[in-house]
């Protein structure tokens, strides 16, 4: 047994890394339903599995009361959010977590009721709130997420090199958003959406490799129905089969060699059909709450097709002058260089510059994730109200662009591990993951005294950041107790 553990290690050391690196974060995780964002991701579960309906008031009514200070009376129960056709209060979240944690929901449910029948753990109901529940889709967000992480990394390797692959997945998952939502704020969709995203790009490039499989083009519009059911942005992601298949399309064009589309007409139509089929259930869902087979107006409304603040999204050197407010906060202005992904994680700079060097070297893998990217940066910069995401920690809307990010990142590492000691780049790499847990300290356990959620204010940051061991030890046993944590950490 051991000799076949020393080979695979020999083989892929970095895999087995990554799964010991996957065990301290399930460890160290957060587990607990408290914003309005998780409530609402939550509800569609509880209440279509207790109650048989799509009647959100007794769960939004009970989560407030649990967690009081999360702003859920002051938002989600308010007149304005009732659907004037049904007059059910409204849910903007799509149902696609909550398909994605039915079966861990369920087996949950079957288990506590099991305990009861024979006099086990009467003291935690089998209620759909209890904390078994709440665990239950929470730890499964984190176990998608990380099955996306090990998909993408052998993804990854098929332009770069297994080293170079790993580094970079270890880079982009620790020194981004990615592990916050994997951990502190797992109820929200970014952990399953990253998942999905990883099965799509997967999907994609198995139809770009063999595209006389119809069995490919299957799972492919699958993959699609749950990008949109679990984000719908995430839906601007079929861009990339439609350049991959524009691609074969135009050689056929110039080449004059028309036979060659032939087994992509009756792909297309199944991979349009099987999506079709597959993101059924969430205009059934739009009707029943809304009245109307389309998304709620509280997001449609946000829309700027301008795309005003696309820019401001990456680096926002120059703020609006309006202030920005959040649920139950008083408003407040924002400096220069406060919001934005780059801001934020610095380490997606190298990866979006690798992401270009990847379009340019296999410009039939690189340009069509490029172009998706760019497509979430506008999408994202025409939310004219919510584009700053203050508040929240990182710019966690381009977490489901992760899969990118990695492949980018690796090809750059790849290039630069020829001229560069690669004991360096992992130095640099480490650096941008301690500064990336740094905030995650500092947004968790010190918000308080920094409020960095709400933007980084400098050289405010590189103080709280430089001051956080001290902090830190002076904490002491307050760091393992996580009912001081966060709100409902022992629910």
């Amino acid at each position: 047994m051991w000799n076949r553990l020393r080979n695979y290690y020999q083989k892929d050391a970095g895999q087995i890394l990554l799964g010991v690196l996957m065990l301290i974060c399930l460890a160290g995780a957060l587990p607990r339903v408290y914003a309005t964002d998780e409530v609402q991701y939550y509800a569609w579960l509880r209440s279509a599995w207790f109650d048989h309906d799509v009647n959100f008031a007794n769960e939004y009514t009970r989560f407030a009361e649990m967690n009081p200070q999360a702003g859920i009376d002051k938002s989600l129960l308010m007149p304005n959010r009732i659907r004037p056709l049904t007059g059910l209060y409204g849910n903007i979240a799509p149902i696609g977590s909550a398909l994605l944690w039915a079966p861990w929901f369920i087996v949950t449910d079957a288990g506590l009721h099991g305990l009861h029948a024979i006099g086990l753990a009467k003291n935690i109901p089998a209620d759909g709130y209890s904390w078994p529940y709440q665990r239950a889709v929470c730890y499964a967000s984190a176990i998608y997420a990380m099955l996306g992480i090990l998909i993408i990394r052998q993804l990854a390797q098929t332009w770069t090199s297994r080293w170079s692959s790993t580094l970079a997945t270890i880079g982009i998952w620790l020194a981004s958003p990615l592990i916050y939502y994997m951990t502190i704020q797992m109820p929200f969709a970014h952990a399953n959406g990253f998942f999905v995203t990883c099965c799509f790009v997967w999907c994609w490039w198995q139809t770009v490799l063999t595209p006389q499989r119809k069995s490919r083009w299957i799972l492919l519009g699958i993959a699609a129905g749950m990008l949109y059911m679990v984000r719908e942005q995430l839906i601007l992601f079929m861009i990339m089969p439609a350049m991959s298949v524009g691609y074969v399309a135009w050689n056929a064009l110039l080449t004059r060699q028309f036979t060659s589309l032939r087994p992509y007409a009756a792909s297309i139509v199944l991979c349009a059909l099987v999506a079709g089929f597959t993101v059924a259930p969430q205009f059934l869902a739009y009707k029943l709450v809304n009245g109307v087979a389309k998304p709620a107006s509280e997001v449609s409304n946000k829309l700027n097709l301008c795309s005003p603040h696309a820019i401001d999204t990456l680096i926002d050197f120059d703020p609006s002058p309006e202030p920005l407010c959040g649920v139950g906060v008083e408003p407040v202005s924002i400096t220069a260089w406060s919001r934005g992904a780059l801001v934020w994680s610095p380490i997606l700079l190298p990866a979006i510059i690798g992401l270009v060097g990847l379009a340019r070297r296999h410009p039939r893998a690189g340009a069509p994730m490029l172009v998706a990217f760019l497509l979430q940066v506008w999408l994202n910069g025409a939310f004219g109200t919510t584009w700053h995401l203050s508040g929240a920690f990182g710019f966690r809307r381009f977490i489901e662009c992760s899969p990118f990010f990695i492949c980018g990142l690796a090809f750059l590492l790849d290039y630069l591990k020829t001229r560069i000691h690669p004991r360096v780049l992992i130095a640099c790499v480490v650096a941008l993951i301690a500064w990336n847990m740094g905030l995650i300290v500092n947004a968790t356990l010190f918000n308080s005294l920094t409020n960095i959620r709400r933007g980084l204010t400098w050289p405010d940051v590189w103080r709280w950041q430089w001051e956080l061991p001290v902090r830190m030890w002076q904490k002491g046993a307050g760091l393992f107790d996580r009912c001081r944590v966060l709100k409902n950490g022992c629910q």
